[in-house]
């Protein structure tokens, strides 16, 4: 019986925790969708999606007839986000996306591979055909991560990792939505394919300049609404 409703991007963390716990034995496989539904009492639509975005990630994968098997080792930044999350307010994100990103980014423009550009794509036409602000973040999110992790520096990655599991709360989630529009969608939707053309054609200055502005576009709305404070006069 379902008892509690989850957005995608929580039951995603909490797939991550059932991972991360060493229960899933030696194989490293996964319960089945009906199996995680009734454990996390959620729908199989969030669990659905939520193994969507860790297959893209290249977190786990699935063998027809098999299951699905976990395929990322444990990762701690979990315990540490939750330890931190009631001290970090968004100006607190966002300056630390600021500082992260961009270098990600100009690193991913390195060693980025044509199947890494295509998943890119693949997952920027998600978030923009997403129909709801749930499935909107967890498709921004899982392109921001694959962004990380071709980046292919583990401390850097680590650190995004932090960032996204404070992300991932309600409060931080709730403050997106009240930023989202049909208008700053589609200004996003640019933004994310100049990030990945930049990326295809190995240009680190200019992906490192795209993603600066994709943010800045973020901190701009979130100014909008109230979220963030507006500049200064003259700063």
């Amino acid at each position: 019986m379902l008892t509690t409703t989850l957005n995608s991007s929580l039951v995603r963390t909490q797939i991550m925790a059932l991972i991360q716990s060493g229960a899933l034995g030696p194989a490293g496989r996964l319960p089945t969708e009906r199996e995680l539904s009734d454990q996390l009492g959620v729908g199989r639509r969030s669990i659905r999606l939520a193994l969507e975005a860790l297959e893209a990630e290249g977190l786990i994968w699935r063998r027809q007839g098999k299951g699905t098997f976990a395929g990322s080792p444990p990762d701690p930044t979990g315990a540490l986000a939750a330890a931190i999350v009631g001290d970090t307010t968004p100006a607190d994100i966002m300056e630390a996306r600021l500082a992260l990103e961009p270098a990600l980014a100009a690193l991913c423009a390195r060693h980025a591979l044509p199947s890494h550009i295509e998943r890119m794509r693949h997952l920027a036409q998600r978030t923009l055909e997403a129909p709801n602000p749930d499935s909107a973040e967890l498709w921004d999110g899982t392109l921001h991560r694959l962004i990380a992790q071709t980046a292919g520096n583990r401390p850097m990655m680590t650190m995004l990792a932090l960032l996204d599991e404070v992300r991932g709360n309600e409060t931080w989630r709730a403050i997106r939505s009240m930023a989202r529009s049909e208008e700053t969608k589609r200004k996003s939707d640019r933004e994310h394919h100049a990030i990945i053309d930049a990326i295809e054609s190995g240009l680190p200055d200019a992906a490192a300049e795209a993603m600066r502005n994709h943010l800045l576009t973020l901190i701009e709305n979130l100014r909008r609404v109230g979220v963030l404070p507006k500049p200064v006069s003259g700063s």
